[in-house]
């Protein structure tokens, strides 16, 4: 597959310059340096680049190109539980073909979090992130059997072929998107093959006691 342009989203503060939101919290240059030494002590990114965690070693991690600590954050943060296709020790580089499937996904996702607390009243930036990929993914759109991977309220089954397939040497799954019809995704399992990542279009989604939000371009 050769695939330009693809769309992950993430929450604007984390796009901005590493680091920069400590610096309104020291007073001085040495508080500063004991407030990084603080957030690198306790970054699963740091843990990462040194060899420290368990799902991924440092050797596949990447170093001196264009957003590499962003890259290397995909595959070092995780959600407690997983996602689709990766589970809580490593975690992989999702993203969508089209802008609309990327924010079908995000609003999803973060939709779940209010009805969790019954509050729709929120507006949060996330900014596009772009990548480049040419490589060789398994591929589940058309597949028969494969809805079995693409339960909109289980990764029991996805998760489950995700390692198996990672543990084989794959370089990750192409996938329909399970929020937004006829759209693709893809889960990349080796932070090698995320290339040239850029920023892209920044959003605003603002939820106004509505589960479904304004979305605004910044």
């Amino acid at each position: 597959m050769r695939q330009f342009d693809t769309i992950r989203l993430i929450p604007s503060r984390f796009a901005e310059r590493e680091d920069s939101v400590l610096s309104p919290l020291a007073e001085t240059e040495a508080d500063l340096r004991d407030l990084f030494d603080l957030d690198n002590a306790t970054s699963n990114r740091r843990r990462g680049e040194t060899g420290a965690l368990p799902g991924i070693g440092v050797e596949e991690l990447v170093f001196g190109v264009p957003n590499f600590r962003m890259i290397n954050a995909a595959f070092t943060y995780t959600r407690p539980d997983g996602s689709r296709f990766n589970q809580s020790e490593r975690g992989a580089w999702y993203c969508a073909f089209e802008s609309e499937t990327a924010l079908a996904e995000i609003i999803f996702h973060k939709t779940v979090e209010y009805q969790e607390i019954n509050r729709f009243d929120d507006s949060v930036s996330y900014q596009a992130m772009l990548a480049d990929f040419n490589s060789t993914f398994h591929d589940l759109r058309g597949v028969r059997g494969g809805a079995r991977y693409l339960k909109p309220d289980s990764y029991i089954e996805s998760q489950a072929l995700g390692q198996e397939l990672l543990e084989k040497g794959s370089m990750g799954i192409l996938y329909p998107s399970v929020r937004r019809k006829n759209g693709n995704c893809l889960a990349c399992f080796r932070p090698a093959l995320v290339g040239n990542v850029r920023k892209g279009q920044a959003y605003r989604l603002t939820w106004a006691g509505s589960p479904q939000p304004i979305v605004e371009t910044e």
